[in-house]
């Protein structure tokens, strides 16, 4: 909380002029601060020459972290398919459980998902724990959260790792608050403070000009998202063999804010960008719309699929599953054309983990240049028909 000292204030106005956020006025030589519109950011404790301001912490308890154990992976199905990034996630959960000597669970939850828990443990679960329950058929924020969070307090495990899907946006952030505790979202890499043993989550911050670190250090379970393709699955191994846990959870929930009106899916004939082994992405250099059918064209003639730079989205020109970059979609295809992408650091962060990468652009200084294994400088008009041409020629 905030505190302005009456008797240290002499409604200078300092404090005033340093809020950015109109939250202080000064009446009758006093400031009061407007606790709706103050974020606490202590901009005014800063500017008072007078020390008549007050910011208090609030206290944190501390937590016996010998209570938590173990690393949790939220097994993401729908329609009792499991989603490829709960894959990644186990084998990175399987690589931390080992470094601090715990057991990896993944959680199961959906109706009439048998069969999907020996999946789960081939690819390195030591458990699973499941609920099936027909309230949770179809994907409910509310439900999912509830379950998820109930089963959390139940075992208390130190870890619970998710992928940075559509399900795992809307639905994680959720349990943390039930939890208490903190969530590092869209992380690209974890792993574990070998002093203190916390969990160190790595994700792009201001944009994607920084790699940012953070830890929970004092809250548990510790939490993080991930992006899909930016972790290594280990070798399924149908040999291994696990422990099956079902759950019950009643879910009388006092206020069911959500109705399931239905699931239509989407109707496109385009490959999947996350899936595809070759993708070809167009950026500003394209010019304007039409021009996308060059990309079209050359990436149905590899059996690819289409990408673009955020700009070519921002204006228009192709819709947003198509776009690769910080703000976009993770890829990690074994061949990444870049048509006329100049290779912002945005961008790169979602494709520089391509097996191999081709850079095509006028530009000699273009920074995409300086991640291609291979660059073509020169006019992706020129270029583009002729390498479409000759590989439709090779492939009769």
């Amino acid at each position: 909380m905030i505190e302005v000292l009456i008797e240290k204030c002499v409604g200078c106005g300092a404090c005033l002029r340093a809020c950015a956020y109109d939250a202080i006025k000064i009446e009758e030589k006093l400031a009061i601060i407007d606790s709706d519109k103050c974020v606490l950011c202590g901009a005014c404790v800063s500017a008072c020459p007078f020390d008549a301001i007050l910011l208090r912490k609030a206290k944190t308890e501390a937590i016996d972290k010998s209570e938590y154990n173990g690393i949790w992976v939220f097994a993401e199905q729908r329609e009792g398919v499991i989603a490829p990034v709960v894959f990644e996630l186990l084998g990175k959960g399987r690589e931390l459980a080992d470094e601090l000597g715990s057991e990896l669970s993944a959680v199961l939850l959906g109706h009439n998902i048998e069969g999907l828990s020996s999946e789960l443990i081939a690819f390195g679960a030591d458990q699973v724990i499941e609920i099936d329950d027909p309230a949770l058929k179809h994907f409910w924020d509310e439900g999912y959260a509830y379950a998820l969070a109930e089963l959390a307090l139940k075992y208390k495990p130190s870890i619970i790792l998710a992928g940075a899907t559509v399900i795992g946006r809307s639905f994680i952030p959720r349990v943390a608050i039930r939890l208490h505790t903190g969530l590092t979202a869209d992380c690209t890499g974890l792993s574990i403070d070998p002093e203190t043993g916390d969990l160190l989550q790595t994700r792009p911050a201001f944009g994607g000009n920084i790699m940012a670190t953070i830890k929970t250090a004092n809250h548990r379970p510790q939490m993080a998202t991930v992006r899909h393709k930016v972790m290594n699955p280990i070798p399924r191994d149908d040999t291994r063999s696990g422990i099956v846990i079902q759950e019950q959870i009643n879910f009388d929930l006092d206020e069911e804010r959500t109705t399931w009106l239905g699931f239509e899916k989407e109707k496109t004939g385009l490959i999947n960008i996350t899936e595809a082994n070759i993708i070809v992405s167009g950026g500003r250099g394209l010019k304007e719309a039409k021009n996308f059918a060059l990309i079209e064209e050359l990436a149905e003639a590899l059996g690819g699929a289409v990408g673009a730079s955020r700009a070519a989205v921002d204006a228009e020109w192709i819709a947003y599953s198509h776009q690769v970059g910080q703000t976009g979609k993770t890829v990690k295809p074994l061949i990444y054309i870049a048509v006329g992408i100049s290779g912002a650091i945005q961008h790169l962060a979602g494709m520089s983990s391509s097996d191999y990468i081709i850079a095509i652009n006028k530009d000699p200084d273009a920074p995409i240049f300086k991640v291609a294994d291979l660059g073509i400088v020169g006019d992706l008009f020129e270029i583009v028909p002729k390498l479409t041409k000759r590989i439709k020629e090779q492939r009769v």
